[in-house]
């Protein structure tokens, strides 16, 4: 999870190869209209959100139901959000990619081919809402290579109990 610009989708595929995990981005989740909003700039409501959330839990629901594992990118900047994504399980994980304005600026504005416009940013970031230690979150720092996020991820999840 993260604010858009923050490495949600390349992180999660370069950490479900490393694990041997599926991996889904939770922008293919989003309805047409979602993605139509956004590109033009204007942020998603809660209302917005929820189908998209609820997809995104459903197939985290199928994928383990049928003894699967599945790394998912999501911007879940909310804890309302993450609340539908891990509805109560305990085989479910927050990893927050955390990072600074600047650095995710910089980075949106360098890429390429991506629907959500750097005039958002402001709105992620007025969004987020850091997950709380209750959440038992797994919290890197964005400041690295991906490779050095990865490791510490792994790192993280190597000293917790994740079936």
């Amino acid at each position: 999870m993260g604010v858009s610009g923050s490495g949600k989708s390349t992180v999660a595929a370069r950490l479900a190869e490393r694990i041997g995990w599926d991996f889904a981005d939770g922008d293919g989740f989003h309805p047409a209209a979602n993605v139509a909003r956004m590109s033009a700039g204007q942020p998603l409501t809660d209302d917005d959100r929820w189908p998209w959330l609820q997809a995104i839990a459903d197939a985290i629901d199928k994928v383990s139901d049928s003894g699967g594992r599945l790394v998912v990118a999501c911007s879940a900047l909310k804890r309302a959000y993450r609340d539908v994504l891990v509805h109560g399980r305990d085989d479910v994980r927050i990893v927050y990619l955390d990072g600074s304005r600047e650095l995710i600026e910089s980075r949106m504005t360098a890429r390429k081919d991506h629907f959500m416009p750097t005039s958002l940013l402001d709105s992620q970031f007025a969004t987020l809402e850091p997950p709380g230690p209750d959440e038992r979150p797994i919290v890197v720092s964005i400041d690295a290579s991906v490779e050095a996020i990865i490791d510490a991820i792994v790192g993280q999840i190597q000293n917790r109990t994740i079936s």
